[in-house]
């Protein structure tokens, strides 16, 4: 298994509120039809002119489900007429 970071942001507000959060729903139905075990998902203050989502979670370690995950992902964002989603992985350890 591996950690996996998603983050997606809305802050060149190009989004209404309604498409950002279809958007943050279609990431987070990604993530769980990959079967991401999630450890944390969030995102910026309601308040603040930005808008912004993380999820961290584990993933199965196969080339093979990365590259399709990461292929469904890019249909996402391009739905959504988004510039990136930014995808960080590593293997956590614990010291």
């Amino acid at each position: 298994m591996k950690t996996v970071t998603i983050q997606i942001g809305n802050s060149d507000d190009k989004l209404t509120q309604l498409q950002w959060s279809n958007f943050v729903d279609a990431v987070d139905a990604a993530i769980s039809a990959f079967k991401g075990q999630p450890h944390f998902s969030g995102g910026s203050d309601n308040a603040k002119p930005w808008q912004n989502y993380c999820w961290v979670f584990l993933l199965e370690d196969d080339p093979l489900i990365t590259e399709s995950f990461q292929r469904q992902l890019a249909d996402v964002r391009a739905k959504y007429k988004q510039d990136s989603v930014a995808w960080t992985e590593g293997k956590t350890l614990f010291v």
